[in-house]
């Protein structure tokens, strides 16, 4: 960490933040803040510990490149950091060390996925096994929650069940993380602050769960900023929202309402990268209180780069990532497949990063990309940056042509943050 730049809580104010997987993003990220960032603060420093594995960096080299490049890039204003999907307290322990500030609890491990395909049996089945794992069961069985909106949330007996077998265990495990956070850090004498993500899951985060699980974390004394929700609708890696935008609108009004009711506190989208179509809905829904988190999206404009200035090393990834893709795929929500995809061979490279990258003068305006090559190569990042051959050589050319990096990812953002700020 600089002595001069330094991290630390953004609390209620819009945010965005910038993942960066190689560690030299962050200067067009400044530029892309200083085109259209006005009135959003951002995150930096941002990275999943699944990430740091899969691209064999730690949590001080993410810290270091990210502050060392806005510090360069000439950025001054405030700066979060965000330690990304924590499971343990070990990942705690890491990245509190090196200077986070904004704690992202993922308790998914600990989620009943099937838990809405039960039928009544079932469920009742399920909840004789996990009664314990959810104490609050009682408290709020029959009760009715009005939002702002004209909803009117019932918790009945099976919406409280289903949530208890759905995330009892995964509330214990949120509430849990969240007392070592406040115990590190209540010792290191820093401030901090907690999102939650509910995101990876199948089915979208109904209204009683989203009110069940944000208060059960609050009245745990969880100093909680954010939450991530999952949505309607489909937030596939790479491409733009698939989904019924109005609908969308709809539910995100409801969502904002239960944390208006709760908090107030944050609603997060999580891969939030590209989706610009949805991103004033977003903004509007929630009045300007979100986060919105990209990470991969930094990546494929590091492969533009590639295809612009070595086309036979971007040929080369191409390739490498087809036959890496349907393994790569697993930890992903995602539905391209490489039959569907042409490979390189007869595509000239002007066509090669349409195909796979997409280029915004194929995109309509205030719609992100929606060619499912970029999942492609979105999926296979940390087997392309860690192969002995390839990884070297997408840094070579980054580092050999900043410029072009800069510019394309300052362009990126750009549209991204100026579609959040036409809902503002």
């Amino acid at each position: 960490m600089t002595d001069q730049l330094r991290c630390g809580p953004l609390g209620l104010a819009p945010s965005f933040g910038f993942g960066d997987r190689i560690g030299l993003a962050t200067p067009g990220h400044v530029e892309a803040m200083k085109r259209a960032g006005a009135g959003i603060e951002p995150i930096f420093p941002q990275q999943s510990i699944r990430e740091m594995t899969r691209t064999r960096r730690t949590a001080q080299q993410v810290m270091d490149d990210a502050l060392h490049g806005a510090e360069a890039a000439g950025w001054r204003g405030r700066v979060g950091a965000d330690a990304d999907h924590l499971k343990t307290p070990e990942d705690v322990d890491v990245t509190a060390a090196a200077g986070f500030t904004f704690f992202t609890i993922d308790p998914s491990d600990d989620v009943d996925q099937q838990a809405d395909d039960y039928d009544e049996l079932a469920l009742r089945e399920k909840f004789a096994g996990v009664r314990e794992s959810a104490p609050w069961y009682k408290s709020y069985l029959g009760k009715s929650v009005g939002l702002s909106t004209g909803t009117t949330i019932e918790l009945t007996e099976a919406a409280c069940m289903r949530a208890a077998v759905k995330y009892g265990q995964a509330i214990q495990q949120a509430l849990r993380l969240g007392e070592h956070i406040k115990t590190v850090h209540e010792a290191l004498g820093r401030d901090y602050e907690i999102e939650l993500s509910v995101d990876e899951t199948d089915q979208p985060t109904t209204l009683a769960e989203h009110y069940i699980i944000a208060d059960q974390c609050l009245q745990g004394g969880m100093k909680l900023v954010s939450l991530a929700p999952r949505f309607i609708g489909e937030l596939e890696k790479g491409v733009d929202y698939k989904g019924d935008v109005t609908a969308l609108e709809a539910s995100l009004n409801n969502h904002a309402a239960i944390a208006d009711v709760l908090g107030p506190y944050k609603l997060s989208l999580h891969s939030g990268s590209d989706k610009l179509s949805m991103y004033a809905s977003l903004a509007r829904a929630t009045q300007g209180r979100f986060h919105v988190k990209t990470a991969g999206t930094s990546y494929l404009e590091a492969l533009r780069v590639v295809a612009r200035h070595d086309e036979a090393l971007f040929r080369r990834i191409v390739r490498f990532a087809r036959k890496r893709y349907d393994t790569d795929k697993a930890t992903y929500h995602v539905s391209a497949a490489n039959e569907s995809i042409p490979m390189d061979e007869g595509l000239n490279v002007q066509k090669l990063e349409q195909v796979y990258l997409e280029c915004w003068a194929n995109v309509p305006q205030g719609v992100g990309f929606t060619e499912p090559g970029r999942q492609i190569l979105h999926c296979t990042f940390g087997s392309t940056l860690t192969a002995p051959e390839l990884g070297p050589a997408v840094r070579a050319v980054l580092e050999s042509h900043p410029d072009t990096y800069a510019e394309v990812l300052a362009d990126h953002f750009s549209r991204h943050l100026e579609a959040l700020k036409a809902g503002m």
